[in-house]
């Protein structure tokens, strides 16, 4: 039995009837890619390695054959999600976004993950075509074992009571069985995928890499790519980068570069150091051209590799007024080195209000971070020999990338002369035994300055994670009693990490995430330093969410089969945060409300 109802527009059904389509054919490898979904959590395709088979449907915001599509496309996901098979969408138009499509996602129901790929780079790669296109991916080796229709339910002028066809159920029983794919491929039916750059391929030869590339990878990849930087390569010229291009693309397509792991969905940061979708086109699209070097100057080549000490980008600083040795270390040239706990007794020898602070790495290639706190050293009980936090800031860290930093304005850390410092070290071998002999630089004030900043902690000692645990989550939670401004946060979890967000519970109710890291990663101990500072009243609840994976699929994971607690191992686990904040005075609170209430009318016209 057929129901004549029209899924389009009669006149758009020749048009797209008319168009030659190829997509993806049967066993071609697809490569791995990294994406955000429309909830903001982050997937990559080769993670699903442990499934028998992963599933993809292209989505599209309103596509009537995708929006009748759906529902069976659940039906299969609930009957296969328990035989190992995952389920998800991509959407790779050019005129939906994470908003609209989370919109689309309410309104029909959609409880699969929506991939986005903003720059439109993964639907290239994959030569979509149409939404509604159904494409199943085995994880042995990512090939594709069957591309087209879900069925033959839909056409576009009329659809059936029910399918005679049932192309994607049918693939999926003949992998599960063992068996070939009897129909591998079929015709797709959908709205036709815009991707203007297949278009303009031959164009993509002539990217500027003097004016385009070569710029963008010094704004935001030669900080650590450079000689005795932690990069394993140094970027100095066009021919480096052109023999490391097609590595470029892949940890580009992947998100493991730039190190930049915070949602863009939430809060602006000012130390930022990711590309943008259009940036990631642009490069993308230059490698895949040849990275052809053009014209004009190499931008790379004339950059001053000598860095210099100390305040490289604010030399009105000068040199430190007080420079404190760090413990030497030795760092083999394989293997993991645990983290490293240096105490230094405080060398200034009187009080004094630091203003601001810099590590400098005693071995570039070696070091990756340091976290600096500083307290009282327990005498006696369980924590006997280990730092007792004081309740302020600490003297600012180090990742590759950070240079000297000026606390906000206006404000500072109490430094007290009987203080001890605790350097947190983290190393990475890179070949070849090194030895690093860092130091800390400190800035004083002459004077108190006006506002004394401090650090809120955020810990829960008391998380068990379970063995085997994909997805398990735990939070803390502080009340925040005055008004108060927040420019920084720093999550912190161990091998385990996958996610972390920070998010303020306003008096009324209302919640706001300032900060979500969908892609936590150890390596990279990000802080997050707001573009604008974050006014707070007081009562306001701050709250610090972490998420770990426990199971195989995490391969920093030290040993799946235990449940994890609390420890300052790295195999064991923290959920631990810090947000760096100051209190407001009477006249400062009254202009942040006064301000929010203009925000509030201009937003309510």
């Amino acid at each position: 039995m057929i129901r004549t109802m029209s899924l389009f527009p009669a006149g758009l059904v020749g048009l797209l009837l008319g168009v030659q389509a190829y997509g993806l054919a049967p066993q071609e490898r697809v490569e791995n890619f990294r994406l955000f979904d429309h909830r903001g959590a982050s997937h990559e395709l080769y993670y699903y390695s442990d499934m028998k088979a992963v599933v993809v449907m292209v989505q599209g915001n309103g596509c009537p054959i995708v929006r009748n599509a759906l529902p069976r496309f659940k039906e299969l996901r609930d009957e296969y999600a328990a035989r190992g098979v995952q389920f998800l969408m991509l959407n790779s138009n050019l005129q939906d976004n994470r908003g609209s499509i989370s919109q689309e996602a309410e309104e029909f129901g959609y409880d699969i993950p929506v991939l986005i790929d903003d720059s439109q780079i993964i639907g290239e790669s994959l030569d979509l075509i149409r939404t509604g296109e159904v494409f199943v991916l085995d994880p042995k080796n990512w090939s594709v074992s069957y591309y087209g229709a879900l069925d033959d339910r839909l056409t576009y002028e009329n659809q059936k009571q029910e399918a005679t066809e049932h192309y994607l159920k049918d693939a999926l029983d003949n992998m599960l069985a063992g068996e070939t794919v009897e129909v591998a491929s079929t015709d797709a039916l959908g709205c036709l995928i815009n991707f203007p750059a297949k278009m303009q391929r031959a164009q993509h030869a002539s990217i500027s890499y003097s004016q385009e590339i070569a710029p963008m990878l010094a704004d935001n990849c030669v900080a650590c790519h450079r000689q005795g930087g932690i990069g394993p390569w140094a970027m100095t010229d066009y021919n480096m980068v052109r023999g490391f291009s097609l590595m470029i693309r892949e940890v580009v397509r992947t998100k493991r570069m730039p190190p930049w792991h915070a949602d863009p969905a939430h809060g602006t940061f000012s130390n930022d150091r990711s590309l943008t979708p259009e940036q990631t086109q642009t490069l993308v699209h230059w490698i895949e051209a040849g990275s052809p070097r053009g014209d004009g100057d190499d931008p790379l080549a004339l950059i001053d590799h000598d860095w210099g000490e100390w305040a490289v980008h604010q030399p009105e600083l000068g040199e430190p007024d007080y420079i404190i040795d760090i413990p030497a270390a030795e760092v083999p040239a394989t293997g993991i080195v645990d983290y490293k706990y240096h105490y230094v007794a405080n060398t200034v020898g009187k009080d004094v209000w630091v203003k601001a602070a810099e590590i400098l790495p005693g071995d570039r290639g070696t070091l990756h971070h340091v976290i600096t706190s500083f307290g009282q050293i327990e005498t006696e009980g369980r924590r006997k020999g280990r730092l007792k936090r004081q309740g302020q800031a600490g003297l600012r860290g180090y990742v590759p990338g950070m240079t000297s930093q000026l606390f906000p304005e206006h404000t500072g850390v109490f430094l007290p002369a009987d203080s001890t410092l605790e350097f947190q070290m983290h190393y990475t071998t890179n070949g070849k035994a090194n030895v690093d002999e860092s130091k800390l630089g400190i800035w004083i004030y002459d004077e108190r300055p006006e506002h004394q900043i401090f650090s809120m902690i955020l810990l829960n000692s008391k998380i068990r994670i379970p063995a085997h645990a994909k997805n398990h989550r735990e939070f803390a939670e502080r009340l925040i009693d005055k008004p108060a401004i927040i420019y920084n946060m720093l999550p912190h979890s161990h091998f385990r990490g996958k996610a972390s967000e920070f998010s303020v519970v306003y008096p009324d109710g209302t919640k706001e995430v300032l900060l979500s890291v969908p892609n936590y990663d150890f390596n990279w101990q990000t802080t997050y330093e707001l573009t604008e500072p974050k006014y707070v009243p007081a009562g306001t609840r701050l709250v610090h969410t972490t998420w770990w994976d426990n199971s195989a699929q995490n391969p920093a994971n030290p040993d799946p089969t235990i449940e994890v607690t609390w420890g300052e191992q790295s195999f064991e686990e923290m959920l631990f945060g810090a947000v760096l904040m100051r209190y407001l005075t009477d006249e400062e609170v009254a202009e942040y409300e006064a301000q929010a209430k203009v925000q509030g009318v201009a937003s309510s016209d």
